[in-house]
């Protein structure tokens, strides 16, 4: 039997997941979670063998957070990706950060529970057109920004200024400028606008 855990802060989403999983043959739904703390607490308390993880929370704390924690468990379990996004940016740090597999929610019932068994067993399952996109990704010449420097960057695409982004990420105006020098070097751009448009380009930001 496959005990899974649904992370996702939308109620009609998890009712949703639940209706589909729950009765599905060798597999149970064993908690739902509405915020990435939650999701770490119960995948710690009720071990199951998979998380079905969203990205986006409405909060600092994202999907790809909370997988990194969750995979640093004592018997983690494997964590399967359920998202709306799929920039580039979000496929990489969600794999980055241990996930087994990453679909989107508009993927067929049957896609989604095929899904829910290859990642409970430790495969990949990665829909097809994610993993089209990271062999080209891996095959193209890769302008890498570290996870600060995408921090610091998706700020500024807020429209944040360098005291903001300072004050947000705890960190002294001379760093926020420092990462940006990196950014505008590590993408042949001399503005903070043409920084953004490149990374959105790239799929570093969405």
């Amino acid at each position: 039997m496959i005990r899974i855990l649904i992370a996702d802060d939308h109620p009609v989403v998890r009712a949703g997941l639940r209706a589909l999983l729950d009765g599905t043959d060798g597999i149970v739904v064993a908690g739902e979670a509405s915020t990435p703390d939650e999701a770490v607490d119960l995948a710690a308390r009720l071990s199951p063998e998979l998380v079905l993880m969203d990205l986006q929370f409405g909060q600092d704390l994202t999907g790809a957070d909370a997988t990194r924690r969750i995979r640093a468990l004592d018997a983690a379990p494997y964590v399967l990706v359920l998202t709306n996004y799929d920039s580039d940016g979000d496929i990489l740090g969600a794999v980055e950060a241990g996930a087994s597999g990453y679909l989107l929610k508009d993927a067929p019932p049957h896609e989604l529970v095929a899904a829910v068994r290859a990642a409970a067993s430790g495969q990949s399952a990665l829909a097809p057109t994610i993993a089209g996109r990271l062999m080209a990704r891996m095959r193209a010449p890769s302008v890498s920004l570290s996870p600060r420097e995408l921090e610091v960057l998706r700020l500024v695409a807020e429209g944040a200024s360098n005291g903001a982004v300072a004050a947000r990420l705890h960190i002294s105006d001379a760093t926020v400028k420092s990462h940006l020098v990196h950014v505008f070097s590590k993408l042949g751009v001399s503005s903070r606008t043409a920084a953004v448009s490149e990374a959105r380009a790239l799929g570093m930001l969405r």
